[in-house]
């Protein structure tokens, strides 16, 4: 049975199976059909995000914003494609900004993780820089869209929460692969930064977890971030 390309998570707000439940990237559609898209992907997912998009009923001349969580190639690679069809450059945390201009990962903190990243074609194709975000930045996206910076992952990794349907987007923050978990050490920049910031998750108020790495949470998704947390405090 075929996947479709997207999943409805909230009014106006869907996910996009990039690679299975595994890689997802997101849609926001705003009352007057505004699109925002968040994240696109390989370098091979540009034409999914395009084609989850059309299959909403929108197109690429309805998208006004196009977003990242940070500058990883499995989030930031499609970005190429989908800002050459909308002819719009992309907006990310102020600390990925060079990242994201160059097509270059942020450095890993780890051995493993910096052999990786000297591996051909560890990098992304460039994509311009349309606004670079700040920690609680409210943009104007179907309600309002805050951009929670949590780095650690990356220096400007960040999560997102869509304040009018109560949808998180954690980010690489938290996995939900099989069950809810770190990313992996050696892809992070400072892992143990990014077991510190995740905790400010667990501050917020939302009604749905969405990860960009496995499916989301509709039940008690707050409650189980906690507890997943409180089983790993902070240093």
């Amino acid at each position: 049975m075929a996947r479709d390309p997207a999943v409805l998570l909230a009014p106006g707000v869907w996910r996009i199976p990039l690679i299975g439940d595994f890689t997802n990237g997101f849609i926001f559609r705003d009352a007057d059909d505004q699109v925002t898209l968040l994240d696109m992907g390989l370098r091979t997912s540009g034409k999914k995000v395009i084609a989850a998009l059309r299959w909403i009923g929108s197109d690429v001349t309805d998208v006004t914003r196009l977003l990242l969580t940070h500058a990883h190639s499995d989030h930031a690679g499609g970005a190429a494609h989908v800002a050459e069809q909308t002819g719009l450059g992309v907006g990310v945390h102020a600390d990925d900004a060079q990242f994201v201009r160059s097509g270059t990962v942020p450095p890993f903190g780890s051995t493993p993780g910096r052999l990786l990243a000297r591996l051909p074609g560890s990098g992304f194709t460039a994509v311009p820089v349309a606004e670079e975000l700040t920690d609680g930045q409210v943009l104007p996206v179907a309600g309002g869209l805050r951009v929670v910076h949590t780095p650690g992952h990356s220096p400007g990794h960040a999560s997102y929460l869509h304040e009018g349907s109560g949808v998180l987007v954690t980010g690489d923050a938290i996995f939900n692969v099989r069950r809810l978990r770190w990313p992996l050490r050696a892809l992070c920049t400072d892992f143990r930064m990014t077991q510190r910031t995740a905790h400010r998750l667990g501050e917020l108020d939302y009604t749905t977890a969405a990860f960009t790495h496995g499916p989301e949470l509709r039940e008690r998704p707050r409650e189980d971030i906690r507890a997943f947390l409180a089983r790993h405090p902070a240093d």
